[in-house]
């Protein structure tokens, strides 16, 4: 069948159609935003026959499958992905070569859709694609943030939060389907069962299609945004406004009961929705309601989305009167758990007064549980009392979120084999005592198409030239790159790549903040959620300690190979501590690089706003990859995979997935360090660490320490962070920093014999295919979801 994309004059023919007809303009006078606009709505058009198909398909076949509910879902721009998985790229890009198009530039036109912030995003990102690639029906649910995240602005080294304006510009890729939308209570009280005198928010979802890779396969992300519902008799101007907070910003400020109350609020409405829109699917087709674990599984991605257990029970015994044991059995079949985090303090806990105030059956049903699981815990006779009530589902002022999870759910699942064993045999040893079964590990990956087809077209040349392009489809293949290791065209067309996506990222660089960085020396990358458990503190006390010592130390200086610390993190707005970090490496950064006694040895750039297109290019462009976590605290790490395809190395401690990367590569193509897991872990236990005495006993720490109240007119400017770690050093700044100094001199020295570096990029290349999300999808279905593929 002839449609647009079928070769290059009919889509030239359609593109200028569209310039004409939607912008009354033609292609000389055209702005990238038109180009862009025509393009996407093309293509969009063009999927809708496959989406149509696809869930044609899985309906007709009564195919089961998976609703993947996620707080963030951080997707990037869509339009060069869309048009690579659909197979129309070849044909756009020689159409607008003809027209004298750019594609990457109109590409740059698309705004990063602000769903998300970190690992936890980007990996459902990763996760729906790869699940449509291999075939599987699996759809995401979240919400549709207005405002997304924030737009990080540095402002006298500070981080300033603005809304983010990326739905300013229509989003293209999303449909509005109306008629589906949800009615939600929240707040009233109940009697005998019923919610009396709720308010009522209504949920209006958004689809977002996801395109599987060359197979016709279209599934979808539904985004829920609110709005005011018919069933809401006063409608005041507190009530208008809750109804827009709801969806407005991803993770608002819950450093007040208001905050925390509109926090809850978020995490119910996604749920509830995407729960009752699951429950209406399967009532449309006719299915009996004692059957829906036989075609859906809810995978609760982290704690946010606990609430799906509660309201699943609530539907079942509340609307459609079924007993309590057998909603439990039915909703206990259904949900599966995902938990991303050891740290207690992430661990979500709702206050009880705000949960009761605005979910109050809710509230009771999880009452009814917890009694319940007591008595399992009472009866099985290997718990004491307080165990019992450290294990309960309510604790003297909270619900406690990912034991509700624990106890509601048939699989819960770590993200890296570390994290997995140190959740059954620590975190949660008496949950796995009690449920063995249940506990299994899925270690996270990253889709290739997008962090590797897609964002190095140089490494993807060199890959199809020595290996053929099979690895496209097959991640392992990657692996028979291993016999070019040591080749010399091939060490040298990988250095090659490298050094080109070096000067891609500086040139960013430069435009964008007006520091130039030297292409030829160590690009040193941290990028990620700015947290004290990540560990950037650390990273800048040891760059204050090199440039002081370059700034006394003639014979370091003459042997220090040049170095650029690279940067990129948002701070959560109402997370002080993060925030002065942000401020110290900036004030830091400022000096150094206007220092022109050492500035051609060292330069350190805090990169603006930092978010998944920028991440495309930092990626591909980093030599030495920083994975600096506290040993036990980081659960897995989805960048240290992605820099880890494209070539860099890896210098960090054996914690998350650095573990089975250091497996996979082998710890010679890796500089690792620091406190092991089981030294974390005593540490902790003893609870006689002493971070001063480390102070003490090291001149470097000292003279750094004396530095930074230098920095700025008040010397007690930035003592917050330093008292922190002379006093408490929870996450074992000052433990590490000596290992931590020692294996940076190592990767220094090591980067100067360029041969053994670039054989040490080919091997981290090569073993990188395990840690595609391809094969962590087809392990989720293995052994949890159980789902048939997709096949026309």
């Amino acid at each position: 069948m002839q449609t647009h994309f079928s070769n290059k004059e009919a889509f030239k023919k359609a593109f200028l159609n569209g310039l004409k007809s939607s912008f009354n303009t033609e292609l000389k006078d055209s702005s990238l935003y038109q180009r862009y606009t025509v393009l996407a709505t093309l293509l969009e058009q063009e999927l809708e026959d496959n989406h149509k198909k696809t869930i044609e398909h899985i309906h007709q076949n009564h195919l089961k499958k998976t609703i993947y509910f996620s707080m963030e879902f951080l997707m990037g721009r869509l339009v060069t992905n869309n048009l690579q998985n659909s197979g129309h790229y070849d044909v756009v890009k020689s159409a607008f070569e003809d027209l004298e198009i750019d594609l990457n530039e109109v590409e740059e036109a698309e705004s990063d859709a602000g769903l998300g912030n970190g690992g936890l995003g980007r990996l459902a990102a990763c996760f729906l694609d790869s699940a449509a690639s291999i075939g599987l029906p699996l759809f995401g649910n979240s919400l549709r943030y207005q405002h997304g995240f924030f737009m990080q602005e540095i402002k006298d080294h500070k981080q300033v939060e603005h809304k983010d304006p990326w739905l300013n510009q229509p989003f293209i890729w999303e449909t509005k389907k109306l008629e589906e939308a949800i009615d939600i209570p929240l707040f009233g009280y109940v009697e005998h069962t019923r919610l009396i005198n709720p308010v009522w928010i209504k949920a209006v979802p958004y689809d977002v299609k996801i395109v599987g890779d060359h197979n016709g396969v279209v599934t979808t992300l539904r985004l829920w945004s609110t709005e005011p519902s018919e069933k809401q008799f006063v409608q005041d101007e507190a009530y208008i406004n809750t109804t827009k907070n709801i969806s407005d910003v991803l993770y608002p400020d819950d450093s007040t009961e208001d905050g925390k109350t509109l926090r809850l609020m978020q995490s119910y409405v996604f749920s509830a929705a995407g729960v009752k829109n699951a429950f209406n699917e399967h009532k449309y087709l006719g299915r009996d309601l004692r059957d829906f674990h036989k075609f859906y599984t809810f995978q609760i991605n982290d704690t946010h989305p606990t609430l799906i257990i509660p309201e699943m029970m609530r539907i079942l015994m509340d609307e459609e009167h079924i007993g309590y044991d057998e909603a439990w059995q039915i909703t206990t079949q259904t949900c599966a758990f995902t938990n991303h985090t050891i740290l207690s303090e992430a661990l979500e806990k709702w206050n009880i007064h705000i949960f009761r105030n605005l979910l109050p059956r809710i509230y009771e049903i999880i009452q009814e549980m917890n009694r319940r699981f007591k008595h399992i815990l009472e009866t099985d006779g290997r718990f004491n009392k307080e165990q019992i009530y450290l294990m309960g589902l309510i604790g003297q002022n909270h619900v406690r979120m990912a034991h509700i999870c624990i106890y509601g759910s048939f699989s819960i699942n770590g993200v890296a084999a570390l994290h997995t064993e140190i959740l059954k045999h620590i975190e949660m040893k008496e949950f796995y005592m009690l449920y063995p079964n249940k506990f299994n590990n899925k270690t996270n990956g990253i889709t290739h198409r997008r962090w590797l087809l897609h964002t190095n077209h140089e490494l993807v040349s060199i890959l199809d030239e020595k290996i053929g392009t099979t690895w496209r489809h097959d991640l392992t293949e990657l692996k028979k790159l291993e016999l070019f290791i040591h080749d010399q065209e091939t060490k040298e067309q990988v250095y090659a790549m490298k050094h080109a996506k070096k000067q891609a990222l500086a040139d960013r660089i430069y435009k964008l903040q007006g520091v130039k960085l030297d292409t030829h020396a160590i690009f040193d990358i941290q990028v990620k959620r700015l947290h004290e458990y990540k560990r950037q503190l650390m990273n800048i006390l040891h760059i204050i300690y090199v440039y002081q010592r370059l700034k006394s130390d003639p014979v370091f200086k003459a042997s220090y190979y040049p170095h650029n610390f690279i940067f990129g993190a948002k701070a959560a707005p109402s997370y002080h501590m993060a925030k002065a970090v942000i401020e110290l490496i900036d004030t830091v950064a400022d000096i150094i690089n206007n220092d022109d006694e050492t500035n051609d040895l060292l330069k350190v750039v805090f990169v603006r706003n930092y978010n998944v297109s920028y991440a495309e290019y930092i990626m591909p462009a980093a030599d030495l990859s920083e994975q600096i976590s506290t040993a036990t605290k980081e659960a897995s790490g989805t960048g240290n995979m992605k820099f880890m395809m494209n070539g860099a190395i890896t210098i960090g401690t054996m914690d998350g997935a650095n573990v089975e990367i250091v497996e996979n590569a082998g710890k010679d193509n890796a500089f690792i360090f620091g406190l092991s897991a089981e030294e974390v872990t005593r540490i902790y236990q003893n609870n006689g660490y002493k971070p001063r005495e480390i102070y003490e006993q090291d001149p470097r720490l000292q003279k750094v320490f004396q530095y930074i109240r230098t920095l700025h007119p008040n010397p007690q400017h930035f003592d917050y962070i330093l008292n922190n770690l002379l006093n408490s050093d929870y996450f074992l700044v000052m433990k590490d920093f000596a290992a931590y100094a020692e294996a940076h001199e190592h990767a220094n020295e090591a980067y100067k014999d360029t041969s053994k570096w670039q054989e040490m990029m080919i091997a981290n290349i090569a073993n990188s295919g395990f840690f595609t999300s391809d094969r962590t999808i087809e392990q989720y279905n293995q052994d949890i979801w159980k789902l048939k593929k997709i096949s026309f």
